[in-house]
């Protein structure tokens, strides 16, 4: 019997650990809860909630091919070992099969099985999955991790022309075994189930990942480069909590994009180019978290950044969480975050320079914060890009470079439609006054909307004064506005 170990890869297709256990013999599946793990991690209940309404869609598939799908309980990590040796040693299992996961925990937690499997005499094999390339294979020709994302790319690029990766052939149905599926929890204890609407936003499944990556690239994927930072334009792919989850594939997304583009990286649709971009910068955040361990550690990337002298202000960062902050672009992103467990990629930005700049507070609050709503949130590429906001991180935003909310909201919601639709109590205003309504009505601002926390001028300065006074500046510019 071969057990492949469940994970964040939750899909039939394209799943490799899942292909090379079924090529071994009979295989079943196993899926642990570890609840008070992902509390640590900050792991958002809408999140939770995806993976469980998932691993559903996943146990029928799999039923299908008569593979068993099996639930066990780790409160955390530590005892991951010690379950998967019981079942193991339960079911007869000579081999268990899991596909990479990165960051330290990840990584301590899977040498750990190993070693308690292989005193059991059980083999452990580990496969590149979620990851074009294995960590460590592209360096710079120093044999560093590139800390630069466009030449990070550029290498990428070569290494995808010469040799693209295959995907994985789908595991065919086996012989039933006497092993019963079990049941998949409705919910679990610590993450309280999202809203009916929330759910309704995010449908489970392979079909239904599958069915927005065709409708994106059949339809979409050209005109992403111009609409992708309008948040009022259906100008994305709404995929990333399938692919946080796994229950996409990179490699299935980077098919589809150079299918519509017949098979160019490089030249071509200017929207596949940038879409394809985007899974770099995925990858890129990934290396990064191996390459450079003290960021899943919450280090700044920067070291010398570690010194800013952030504001202890917790009057403006709960104005900011609730969507109080009197910008209304903040405000309407943040409203959609609480909402949805999702927002639009241009807005993370904004909101996270306001937080770390105007409001010069610590970049890991608004991290965790972020994390304990997405549902889509994932360890590399929220620390990556909080990181590149705040200019602590790699390739970041020079420290000078600081987006103002109100210009951001012109330029990329001009006639006010996000805004309105998340802030219904400015409806009445026109798309001039709907970025700033503290300019209409004197003193008094629009009734039930809150003025804004902090002068925008004032708080730059105080911003790049901050900045200014670290031991030293090394700041890189970043292409990843």
């Amino acid at each position: 019997m071969h057990l492949i170990w469940l994970r964040t890869d939750l899909r039939l297709h394209d799943n490799t650990a899942l292909a090379a256990a079924s090529q071994r013999g009979p295989v079943a599946a196993v899926y642990l809860i570890t609840a008070e793990q992902w509390q640590a991690h900050d792991d958002a209940p809408c999140k939770v909630d995806f993976w469980l309404r998932n691993l559903r869609e996943l146990s029928n598939a799999l039923g299908e091919l008569n593979i068993p799908l099996l639930i066990r309980h780790a409160a955390t990590w530590d005892q991951a070992p010690g379950v998967l040796s019981e079942l193991c040693r339960e079911l007869s299992v000579t081999s268990v099969h899991v596909n990479e996961e990165y960051g330290i925990h990840e990584s301590r937690r899977d040498a750990a099985v190993a070693t308690a499997l292989d005193a059991d005499g059980v083999t452990f094999h580990s496969y590149l999955d979620q990851l074009f390339f294995q960590p460590g294979s592209v360096l710079t020709k120093s044999g560093t991790y590139f800390q630069v994302f466009s030449q990070f790319r550029k290498v990428c690029y070569t290494r995808l022309h010469s040799a693209l990766p295959r995907l994985v052939p789908t595991a065919k149905a086996q012989a039933p075994i006497a092993i019963k599926r079990d049941p998949i929890p409705q919910a679990v204890d610590g993450f309280e189930p999202p809203s009916d609407s929330l759910r309704a936003l995010w449908p489970a499944g392979e079909d239904e990942a599958r069915r927005r990556l065709d409708a994106f690239a059949e339809q979409q994927i050209s005109y992403y480069k111009d609409e992708r930072d309008f948040p009022a334009k259906p100008g994305t792919s709404q995929l990333s909590a399938y692919l946080a989850a796994g229950v996409v594939s990179p490699r299935q997304c980077l098919h589809a994009a150079l299918q519509t583009n017949r098979g160019e990286f490089e030249s071509g649709d200017i929207g596949a180019i940038t879409w394809i971009n985007e899974l770099l910068w995925r990858e890129f955040y990934k290396h990064i978290l191996v390459g450079y361990p003290r960021v899943s550690r919450h280090r700044a990337f920067r070291p010398e950044t570690e010194a800013v002298a952030w504001r202890d202000a917790p009057k403006d960062l709960a104005a900011w969480q609730e969507a109080r902050t009197g910008l209304p672009i903040i405000d309407a992103a943040m409203r959609q975050l609480l909402e949805t467990g999702w927002m639009h990629n241009r807005l993370r930005m904004v909101v996270a320079m306001f937080l770390t700049k105007n409001l010069l507070i610590d970049w890991r609050e608004g991290e965790r914060f972020f994390m304990r709503h997405l549902i889509d949130g994932d360890l590399a590429a929220n620390n990556g890009g909080w990181q590149w906001s705040s200019s602590t991180g790699t390739d970041s935003a020079p420290y000078f470079r600081i987006f103002s909310p109100l210009s951001q909201s012109e330029k990329f919601d001009g006639d006010g439609v996000f805004i309105k639709r998340w802030l219904p109590e400015l409806a009445a205003l026109n798309k001039k006054e709907v970025h700033n309504p503290e300019a209409v009505g004197g003193l008094f601002g629009v009734a039930d909307y809150p003025r804004a926390i902090v002068d925008l001028k004032k708080s730059r300065e105080r911003a790049l004064a901050a900045f200014r006074s670290l031991p030293s500046r090394a700041a890189i510019g970043g292409e990843h506005e």
